[in-house]
């Protein structure tokens, strides 16, 4: 059944038993912004909690590293050691008081770092190939008790992410880091059991998912969602195909998560990697929706644009538009969404709550964001 647009502001309960106040979340976005021991810092902190506060039914934090191999951006938040669980409760803290509830996002990056992130480490992955990009490294590959021990690394970093407060955890299973890599036949020409054909490869990430499910039974003592965030193609060849990810979103539902993570550039954006322009949010939503609500994302940034996918997945997800806007769901509360800022104005800085390197990061980067004075 289709959502209807007047549907934003109503309250929805995942399969878990955690409700969310409303379809609006934020989305998981890089801040590179924490200490150098990954510990999160007072500007992102207020950062969040100022988002928190415009009324989003939750916030997806950055991606936190579960192994110290897992670090794939400078200056990352880290969930790899009990040493973090006091900076996790504060990050938690910060968006419940705003008022949303708090999502902590795991992941590791596999190939997608470099040894100078690793402090001199060679990355590693499934196979010893490289990404296909520019000077990348040619990564090690795991051996099976480094497999095993990641697997348990996803379980333990869950387990930090409960006795921290958070209310659920995202798995990043997208943007081509290690668990998409394992799923991956690009990056994953293992010969064993963890790699293979399209059902094998869904090994890797199937084994994190029930490391993370065995934590929440142990020990989360509420309502404690677990998602799967997904890029639903690749486009290298071989690379992961949407009959591939079709099949692996049957797999994952049968697993008892709580919701699919679409990541896409555009909500109604086609393949990226043959002519089809049918979008890739839709299918899924078509195909599994029925079993795991799914959350949709991609370009989202004025209230026409949210209103339209909203009738398609049952939660939406913004990104650059609350960098832009932290108020953008208040605006939208106080029939003001004409307010809405649709750039980051230089200008207004001291309003916006961005910490330094992440404004850096934004205004710095050609063709990113729009810019304005």
């Amino acid at each position: 059944m289709a959502i209807t647009t007047q549907n934003i502001f109503e309250p929805y309960t995942f399969t878990s038993g955690l409700s969310v106040k409303n379809r609006i979340l934020m989305a998981p976005m890089t801040t590179s912004s924490s200490d150098p021991n990954g510990d999160v810092t007072e500007d992102e902190l207020i950062y969040y909690k100022r988002r928190a506060e415009s009324g989003l039914g939750a916030v997806i934090t950055a991606c936190a590293h579960v192994e110290p191999l897992g670090v794939g951006f400078p200056d990352p938040l880290g969930a790899d050691s009990d040493e973090r669980i006091a900076s996790l409760t504060r990050l938690a803290t910060s968006i419940q008081d705003g008022g949303a509830k708090a999502i902590l996002q795991l992941y590791h990056a596999g190939r997608m770092s470099n040894e100078d992130l690793l402090k001199g480490e060679q990355p590693v992955g499934p196979s010893a190939v490289p990404a296909p990009r520019p000077n990348a490294a040619v990564p090690r590959e795991m051996t099976e008790e480094e497999i095993e021990a990641t697997i348990a690394a996803f379980g333990e970093a869950a387990r930090r992410a409960i006795q921290a407060g958070f209310d659920g955890v995202e798995i990043h299973g997208a943007n081509t880091y290690l668990i998409q890599q394992f799923f991956s036949p690009h990056s994953n020409v293992r010969t064993d059991k963890w790699g293979g054909d399209v059902t094998a490869r869904m090994a890797f990430p199937i084994a994190v998912i029930r490391s993370i499910q065995q934590a929440i039974a142990e020990y989360a003592e509420k309502p404690f969602v677990v998602g799967y965030r997904i890029s639903p193609e690749e486009r290298e060849e071989p690379g992961i195909t949407m009959d591939d990810t079709l099949k692996f979103l049957e797999a994952i539902a049968d697993e008892g998560i709580d919701y699919i993570h679409a990541s896409v550039g555009r909500f109604f954006g086609g393949s990226i990697r043959e002519e089809d322009n049918r979008s890739r949010v839709e299918m899924i939503q078509q195909h599994i929706g029925d079993r795991v609500p799914v959350i949709g994302v991609g370009g989202l940034q004025t209230l026409k644009q949210v209103k339209e996918a909203l009738e398609v997945t049952p939660l939406v997800s913004l990104g650059h538009a609350l960098i832009m806007d932290p108020d953008w769901l208040a605006k939208v509360k106080k029939s003001r969404d004409e307010e809405i800022f649709q750039a980051i104005h230089l200008s207004k800085k001291e309003q916006l709550d961005i910490p330094e390197n992440l404004w850096n990061m934004v205004t710095k980067a050609p063709g990113w964001f729009r810019i304005e004075e």
